[in-house]
């Protein structure tokens, strides 16, 4: 779970008569066990009665039984010329929630019968062919292994259209991907702030969390920017703004709308109208009760740029990983922005009837970005010496020094290849200093702490590139596979796109698997993973030593990173274990994981590959709360190219695969002599490791910890 959901599993619950143990357990929490959690636990259970309530009156939940083929049905859905975007096209005023209602009916979630079977029975080459056409995959032709997994992400919406939070006609696509960021949380914003700055009519901007922080400012710095543009065109710009901070009113209405007043305090500081005069802005709270948080991080511009992320609004350690998606794509995403915010949009936006299929692909026509690559599409970059000293940056040495863009100093770039060229300005290092010495600065300055590195000075070509553009490249197949929310405390919601996806990734893939999230631990995931192992494939996944350990120490939420590792590797015979490589995420910095508990040097990234060409990014952690609960928006492509270059981002930006690899005997990471990490829990938590999880669910109640 994020930092921020807002949301406490329901398995938090015990007795009085256990919890009473808790203080002679944990004595050093003994002041948290107590009137703070018994009034804690009563809110819960209240909230838990409404939730069951509203479930009743609110939703028609149905128990149906998997399908395994696509069906007349839903592909005739994605057949369709009609999707909830074209219904606002022709009536702005609509609702997206009445836009909905007309094309598939009032919203009803349904639930499978039986949970689903590990065994599944392979598609044919007639239902590849039948999902091939279910797509609007433009002049591309996607790989067996894509159609593969996009014909099992379909096959969720034969009992609901909406499970994928994407009208059905839209979650096939193809699209450009021009950049991909790899790096501390700040970057990402950096470039969030830039597209805000330089957008001409209209912003939708979707998080799980925003908080008043020094990310926060780079957003809204850009918010006030872009006011003063659209100003200075005698314009005014749309901007649409998505949070989760539950609160109790959702219980009866999902979709809250947030007041100036409000939006303006010091928890969000977003600019009022006196500050940002040229701006229509509406903000939006939405989370469905309990659990069914609003998970999804991306953000629409113009309706020509799509960025999807990891990383909430909010300051932390973490590493984080952003897409740039123009095309066709950009409409899916556009009408994820329309379903999610469900509401009446006052006012409409403005590009409402212009399709980004329509609009060009607005980076790969600008002559600045051709200018970073030679004619082999390769970066241009000194033969010898700091190989990240791009020639946009330096004309001769390292003669030219660009300011960091950050919040209360503004400096906003006329495209990508001038942010890319102020990035590696920012990390190239002087005479005087080396350059692991300017990458700790940079992973430090994100939550201005003072950690010192520990890993040796790395060659040039393994030096650290947040800001990685792709050359200029033809459209690829892509696809959104997402999930709704579900509330609900249980885990009855799993048959969704966003699980089908990755279970039939692993499922099928011929010769890898790699994975990156802060935890593993959804138990349809790990014997998945298992089963690959033993035919044969070679499965490596990287999670962060530590993350969210109170939370994951609850019952049924599957584990600690450390337990889950050491019981998949027990589950492997002997000769099976060297197929699967764990490794704990390593900063670049560093040589040796860091424990979350320290805040300084995190992993929160969600990425899969599968055989090196089909890769899944965005917002979906694999671990309970994401596989069950909450809304995400993942974007699925099918480019050998740009999948190989997510790989060398992944290792040239984190020190993961050098130093994190765990024992392939128990899973669990050591030094040179044996000893575990500090603060690592290790495989077995003791007897009561469920009490550290209740402390550490109250201290989130109160503010007092993370998600």
């Amino acid at each position: 779970m994020d930092a921020g959901t807002g949301a406490v599993c329901y398995n938090t619950y015990a007795s009085p008569s256990v919890m009473s143990d808790a203080p002679d357990l944990l004595p050093t929490q003994s002041s948290l066990i107590g009137p703070i959690f018994f009034t804690a636990l009563l809110a819960l259970l209240i909230l838990l009665a409404l939730t069951v309530q509203y479930y009743r009156l609110h939703l028609n939940v149905k128990r149906v039984k998997m399908v395994h083929r696509i069906s007349d049905r839903v592909y005739n859905l994605c057949r369709s010329p009609e999707s909830v975007s074209s219904l606002l096209a022709a009536d702005p005023t609509l609702s997206p929630g009445e836009a909905a209602k007309k094309l598939y009916g009032s919203e009803g979630v349904s639930v499978t019968e039986s949970k689903p079977p590990r065994e599944r029975t392979p598609a044919t080459p007639e239902d590849l062919e039948r999902a091939y056409q279910c797509g609007q995959f433009g002049p591309t032709r996607p790989s067996e292994l894509f159609l593969r997994v996009f014909h099992d992400s379909l096959c969720p919406l034969e009992h609901d259209a909406l499970m994928g939070c994407c009208s059905p006609s839209l979650v096939g696509s193809c699209g450009v991907l021009p950049l991909t960021i790899i790096g501390p949380l700040p970057d990402i914003c950096r470039h969030m702030s830039n597209l805000i700055a330089r957008a001409d009519r209209e912003v939708f901007l979707a998080t799980n969390y925003w908080m008043d922080s020094d990310a926060s400012r780079l957003i809204t710095d850009a918010l006030k920017e872009l006011s003063r543009r659209a100003g200075e065109r005698g314009q005014k710009a749309v901007v649409k703004i998505m949070y989760d901070r539950g609160n109790a009113k959702q219980v009866l209405d999902n979709h809250q709308s947030v007041s100036e007043q409000e939006y303006t305090g010091k928890a969000i500081r977003l600019p009022s109208t006196q500050e940002a005069p040229h701006l229509d802005m509406e903000v939006l709270n939405y989370h469905r009760p309990m659990l069914g948080t609003f998970h999804s991080k991306f953000m629409v511009v113009d309706r020509r740029i799509a960025v999807i992320s990891s990383n909430n609004i909010q300051d932390n350690d973490n590493l984080e990983m952003m897409t740039h998606l123009e095309g066709p794509i950009v409409d899916s995403f556009y009408d994820t922005s329309l379903i999610s915010w469900h509401n009446a949009l006052k006012p409409p936006l403005p590009s409402y009837n212009t399709p980004a299929r329509e609009g060009g692909l607005p980076t790969f026509n600008q002559p600045s970005f051709h200018g970073l690559f030679d004619n082999n599409g390769r970066l241009h970059v000194p033969e010898t010496g700091d190989a990240r000293n791009l020639s946009q940056i330096v004309q001769d040495g390292a003669s030219q020094r660009l300011p960091i863009h950050i919040g209360g100093d503004p400096h906003y770039d006329p495209d990508i290849a001038s942010e890319v060229t102020r990035m590696q300005s920012v990390l190239s290092p002087t005479a005087s200093e080396s350059h692991m010495n300017v990458v700790t600065r940079h992973l430090n300055q994100a939550t201005h702490q003072s950690r010192e590195g520990s890993a040796p000075e790395c060659s040039p070509e393994d030096e650290m590139t947040p800001y990685i553009p792709h050359s200029v490249h033809a459209l690829f197949p892509m696809a959104l596979v997402n999930r709704k929310p579900w509330g609900a405390p249980n885990h009855a919601c799993v048959y969704t796109p966003q699980n089908e996806a990755w279970l039939s990734a692993i499922r099928n893939a011929t010769s890898s698997v790699f994975i990156q999230t802060p935890d593993l631990n959804a138990a349809p995931l790990v014997p998945a993973l298992a089963d690959a192992v033993r035919r044969g494939i070679a499965v490596t996944y990287y999670v962060c030593l530590g993350y969210n350990d109170s939370g994951e120490l609850l019952p049924f939420q599957g584990g600690t990173n450390e337990m889950v590792a050491a019981k998949l590797y027990a589950s492997l015979a002997p000769a099976e274990r060297p197929n699967l490589h764990v490794h704990y995420y390593v900063g670049k910095d560093q040589s040796r994981p860091i424990h979350n508990k320290f805040k300084s040097r995190s992993c929160h990234i969600k990425l899969l590959i599968a055989d090196a060409h089909v890769g899944i990014q965005g917002n979906g952690n694999q671990d309970t709360q994401s596989w069950f609960h909450s809304q995400e928006v993942n974007v699925m492509i099918d480019s050998a190219e740009v999948c190989a270059q997510w790989l060398e981002g992944i290792r040239r930006n984190q020190n993961t695969h050098q130093y994190g690899e765990a024992s392939q005997e128990d899973g669990l990471w050591r030094d040179a002599e044996g000893r575990q990490a500090e603060g690592a829990i290790g495989k077995d938590p003791g007897r009561f490791s469920w009490a550290k999880g209740v402390v550490g669910a109250v201290q989130r109640v109160r503010g007092a910890g993370g998600f």
